[in-house]
């Protein structure tokens, strides 16, 4: 299908893109790499009258080191994190995680902070930022804040984003021992299920995507593991389980068990 008619608008700079959402609310969307946004037009599922491109604002697409974290701008390619040496070295898991992301073509055009602000229950990244204890930074008319994976995720497709807020990065803690694994929709590669599994000096920490209408932490497991794979049992506790065409709640609830366990054992 073709997009309703809409205005496209190309912002130079972060606070020329919060201005421009600031103005014009409800009616406008931000654009980056666009592989969430445009299909939902396409199917006129979304249909904004504004679209603000903010694909091409300098420095939102860079990688850096900044002492025991790494940080990640939200124009970051898919692709980009993929081939990162400073990701492949500090934070490994999320390079296992953007190499299961759709196909060549978008990973070199989606983005990580179109992704995590798109909030889709069967995206990859949230389960990831959520097992890291990452921390989204964002932009808005009242200036720069962050907030904590923990309280990002609100809903299916709803982040503690505000009307006039963008994401401008995302904040890693370095992480020496993590991994990431998931079953497939065959199509879109989007995940069945998801897991994260990251292990520090006090536990493990488990994020899940694809299982509920809201990514989370698996608290159940981290609380039940004490080196034992047995914890993975605890994967769904307390959680809405979704069912659809892909998978049904007994099924999805099986995956989650057995890739939180194959999470825990790798």
């Amino acid at each position: 299908m073709i997009p309703s008619k809409f205005n496209y608008i190309k912002a130079s700079s972060v606070s020329e893109a919060v201005n421009l959402l600031d103005e014009h609310g409800f009616d406008a969307k931000i654009l980056s790499g666009g592989h969430s946004l445009i299909p939902a037009m396409k199917l006129r599922l979304n249909r904004p009258e504004v679209v603000i491109d903010i694909g091409g604002i300098p420095g939102l697409d860079v990688i850096t080191e900044e002492g025991d974290a790494v940080v990640i701008g939200a124009n970051c390619t898919h692709q980009q994190i993929l081939n990162s040496q400073v990701i492949y070295k500090n934070v490994n898991i999320l390079k296992q995680t953007a190499a299961t992301i759709g196909d060549v073509q978008v990973r070199n055009k989606g983005t990580i902070g179109g992704s995590l602000a798109h909030a889709d229950p069967s995206a990859d990244y949230p389960a990831t930022v959520l097992a890291c204890d990452a921390t989204i930074i964002v932009a808005g008319k009242n200036g720069s804040r962050n907030i904590a994976a923990t309280d990002f995720f609100q809903g299916i497709f709803t982040t503690a984003l505000e009307d006039d807020e963008i994401i401008t990065a995302v904040r890693f803690p370095k992480i020496a021992h993590g991994n990431y694994h998931k079953f497939y929709q065959s199509a879109s590669r989007f995940a069945v299920v998801g897991v994260a599994v990251v292990f520090d000096g006090s536990g493990v920490k488990v994020g899940i995507t694809g299982v509920a209408d809201t990514p989370y932490r698996a608290t159940k497991v981290e609380e039940a593991y004490n080196g034992d794979s047995s914890a993975a049992e605890h994967a769904v506790d307390g959680v809405e389980v979704m069912s659809d065409h892909f998978a049904d709640v007994e099924y999805r609830s099986h995956l989650a068990k057995v890739f939180v366990k194959k999470g825990l054992e790798a």
